[in-house]
């Protein structure tokens, strides 16, 4: 069984406000990517891991893995114009080695936790297609374009999709072959291999497992990585 993932770098985190890639963001000393290829490198099941970044930054980036002597990353390359793109191009690199499994993981996630992660991966064996998830906390309501509720949806229904995504690696590659075919764009991977008509079954995560979107996400972060350092 031969397990990968791929580490989606590329965008450039516009919601930031920095004017450059969010990976760079110095967090405690390192770069944001630096902190979560870190906790992947601890990660001893993980036998291959490719790191998609934009165009530009691929040296910049393959200077940071020497540096900090990331070996475990297998891989750097140029991603795409949207998410979709840049994982299928992280998807692409995979091809010559096949793994069975692949996981699919936002860079600006810095705190997946390694039991998550291999409960992942025991989903994704029995069912092909699995992702971490946590429950959906507040009541949710469906807003019109005039700011009107239309609708207050079952919050025991509702679960916050995060990042891994874990897939069988052909089942993914074929999700995003197909929706490239029929130009389609979703908003995570998941919905893709729906679109096949492919049960995507549910690993609970923990809130803690943060996307750093804003600058109060860093904030947060920071205070995060401070409490672990501690405890």
């Amino acid at each position: 069984m031969r397990i990968a993932a791929v580490i989606c770098a590329a965008g450039q985190g516009k919601r930031m406000g920095l004017g450059r890639n969010k990976q760079f963001l110095e967090l405690k000393g390192k770069p944001l990517l630096i902190h979560t290829l870190e906790r992947w490198k601890s990660f001893s099941f993980i036998d291959e891991l490719v790191v998609v970044v934009g165009a530009a930054e691929v040296g910049e980036v393959q200077e940071l893995i020497q540096a900090y002597q990331l070996n475990h990353v297998s891989q750097v390359v140029a991603g795409g114009a949207e998410r979709q793109d840049s994982v299928y191009q992280g998807l692409l690199a995979l091809k010559e080695t096949s793994p069975n499994v692949v996981l699919i993981h936002d860079g600006a996630r810095p705190f997946i936790r390694e039991k998550h992660v291999a409960e992942l991966i025991e989903a994704v064996k029995e069912r092909e297609a699995a992702v971490v998830a946590v429950p959906v906390k507040d009541t949710i309501k469906r807003v019109d374009d005039q700011q009107h509720i239309t609708e207050t949806l079952k919050r025991d229904e509702l679960w916050a999709m995060q990042t891994p995504q874990g897939f069988s690696y052909s089942l993914i590659l074929e999700a995003h072959e197909t929706a490239l075919e029929q130009r389609v764009l979703a908003t995570d991977d998941a919905a893709l291999v729906e679109l096949l008509g492919h049960q995507v079954s549910v690993v609970q995560g923990d809130e803690l497992n943060i996307k750093l979107t804003t600058p109060q996400d860093i904030q947060l972060a920071a205070f995060i990585l401070s409490s672990q350092e501690k405890g």
